[in-house]
């Protein structure tokens, strides 16, 4: 009888000791999970406040852009266009992609279409340059597409 009243006991112990062991592994694995959720907080928060800072830069860009556009030969436009271009690309900032491009609704916006020889939804011009930042949109390119020519027909006149 005292051998199973031992046995019981050291069962109900080890039960216990598992218990514990079990509690422990689950608070260190919580643990674990809340530091991961913090640094990908942080690193969100952070990600989130550069997009911000170079969406405050994409007026200063137009404004390059414009003025390399209205005075083509100016040196000084030049560089501080390709100053500005070689910058934003160092902190993971680049254009989107437009001329001779098919329509992707995730990237251009399109504001007009004009009739072309090349297909439909083919991007022929660019009215505002559209943005990445990594590989999220920071804005999408204003662009003008392509349409299918329309073929008008003359009436048809009857001889009378």
């Amino acid at each position: 009888m005292q051998e199973n009243n031992e046995e019981l006991t050291m069962n109900n112990e080890q039960c216990k000791a598992d218990e514990i062991n079990d509690k422990y592994l689950r608070a260190v694995a919580e643990l674990e999970n809340t530091r991961k959720r913090a640094a990908l907080d942080v690193e969100n928060a952070a990600r989130g406040r550069a997009m911000h800072v170079a969406e405050q830069f994409l007026p200063l860009i137009d404004a390059i852009d414009k003025a390399v556009e209205i005075t083509p030969d100016d040196e000084g436009a030049k560089t501080l266009k390709k100053a500005s271009e070689n910058t934003m690309a160092k902190v993971g900032i680049v254009r989107i992609e437009t001329a001779g491009q098919v329509l992707n609704p995730q990237f251009h916006n399109a504001i007009m279409a004009e009739e072309s020889e090349l297909p439909a939804n083919t991007i022929i011009g660019e009215v505002q340059s559209g943005f990445m930042f990594g590989d999220t949109v920071l804005r999408t390119a204003m662009v003008v597409v392509s349409k299918e020519k329309t073929t008008e027909s003359e009436p048809e006149q009857s001889d009378k």
